[in-house]
C-alpha cells in the first residue's frame, strides 16, 4: 500500500464570504462543494480545488464566525503549498499580489524550487511553488472561471510544512507507519534552526511530500481563524482505505474509525507532535451529487443529512456566492 499525495488541507475561517472572495476572486481556484461541517452542521464547509475537483488540489475552509485569531507556534501545519505551471507564473503572481493589496515576500528557493511565499486576509501562510515539468504525482487542471491566465492558474496541492519542537517522533510516523521516504534537505528560511527535512510518498514531487521543519524555541500554536486544522493524504480506493484503518488500529493509534463523508472515505489520527492527519479516498470524488460543470452553485448534503435539510438550512446564516467568471 502505498499513500499518493496530498488530498486536502482544512483551514479555519472566520468569514465565509470574505474567504469566497479571496480564494476565487484573488486566488481563481474553483468552488467546487458548498456544504456544511458533518460534525456541525451549523457551521458552513467549503471547498477549494481545480476545475474537475479532482483529489489532491482542494483546501477547504470550516467557516466559524467570531472565532479567534491563531497564535502562531510549534505542532502546527505552519504553511500550505499550492502548485503552478512555472517560475514564469511566480513572476506573474507577484505582480498581481502587489496589483491587489495581497501580502507576499520575494521569490525564494525551496527543496530546490522555485516558490512564492504569501498569507490570505487571515494571516494563512501560503506558499506557491512551481513545478517547471517536475517528475511525481501529476498536477489537476487549471480553472478557467476567473481573470487568472490559465497558463498561471493553481494546479493543486503542493508540499505541506510541520513545524515541531521535536521532529524525531513524528518522522517515525512518517517513514514507518505511512510508508513516506526521506528525499532531503533544505535550510530554513525563518534563522539559525535546524534544516527543514523533505519525506516524501507514492511517486514524490510536490504534491506528494511534507516539509518537516524543527522549532524548539516556539510555544505550541493556539489554533483559530486562519490556521491550518488537518491534512489528509490519498488513499487510491476503498479496499485500500480498510487495509489502512487496520494497519493504524494495529498500530496502536487512537483514532476516528472508518468515517463516510460521501464525497470520500476519511481516517483520522495525531501523530506524537498532536498534528491531525487524514487518510482519505480518491474515490468515489465530488460529482456525486452535482455534475461537474455545476459543482459548488448549491448548498450539497450527503443522504444521510438530506432529511434535515430544511433544519439545517433554518440554522445557517444566509450565505449566497455569485457563480464564478
Amino acid at each position: 500500500m502505498n499513500l499518493t499525495g496530498l488530498h486536502h488541507v482544512s483551514i479555519l475561517t472566520g468569514k465565509a464570504e470574505k474567504n469566497y472572495l479571496f480564494y476565487t476572486r484573488i486566488l481563481g481556484m474553483r468552488l467546487i462543494k458548498k456544504t456544511v461541517n458533518q460534525d456541525n452542521t451549523e457551521s458552513y464547509h467549503l471547498f477549494y480545488g481545480d476545475a474537475k475537483g479532482n483529489p489532491g488540489t482542494e483546501l477547504t475552509f470550516f467557516d466559524i464566525p467570531h472565532l479567534g485569531r491563531t497564535h502562531k507556534g510549534a505542532s502546527s501545519i505552519s504553511s500550505t503549498s499550492l502548485r503552478v505551471a512555472s517560475t514564469d507564473s511566480l513572476y506573474y503572481w507577484a505582480k498581481r499580489f502587489e496589483k491587489l493589496g495581497v501580502h507576499y515576500e520575494e521569490i525564494k528557493k525551496r527543496a530546490r524550487r522555485d516558490t512564492l511565499a504569501f498569507e490570505d486576509f487571515e494571516g494563512t501562510k501560503l506558499i506557491l511553488v512551481a513545478d517547471n515539468n517536475e517528475k511525481g504525482v501529476v498536477p489537476g487542471e487549471a480553472w478557467d472561471g476567473s481573470d487568472v491566465p490559465k497558463e498561471h492558474g493553481i494546479l493543486g496541492l503542493g508540499a505541506v510544512t510541520l513545524t515541531v519542537a521535536d521532529a524525531k517522533p513524528t518522522v517515525r510516523v512518517l517513514k514507518r507507519l505511512l510508508g513516506f521516504y526521506y528525499v532531503g534537505s533544505y535550510p530554513s528560511l525563518d534563522g539559525d534552526h535546524p534544516d527543514v527535512e523533505v519525506y516524501a510518498t507514492g511517486e514524490g514531487g510536490a504534491g506528494a511530500e511534507v516539509h518537516v521543519a524543527t522549532r524548539p524555541d516556539l510555544p505550541r500554536e493556539r489554533l483559530g481563524r486562519g490556521g491550518v486544522h488537518h491534512v489528509a493524504f490519498r488513499v487510491p480506493n476503498e479496499q485500500e482505505y480498510n487495509e489502512w484503518a487496520k494497519r493504524i488500529d494495529q498500530a496502536g493509534f487512537v483514532n476516528s474509525g472508518k468515517v463516510d463523508r460521501f464525497y470520500f472515505r476519511a481516517l483520522y489520527f495525531r501523530e506524537p507532535n498532536n498534528i491531525l492527519f487524514e487518510l482519505s479516498t480518491d474515490t468515489p470524488g465530488f460529482a456525486q451529487d452535482e455534475s461537474v460543470e455545476t459543482l459548488g452553485e448549491r448548498l450539497s448534503l450527503p443522504p444521510f443529512l438530506e432529511p434535515k435539510r430544511e433544519e439545517i438550512e433554518r440554522n445557517l446564516r444566509p450565505l449566497e456566492f455569485r457563480k464564478e467568471g
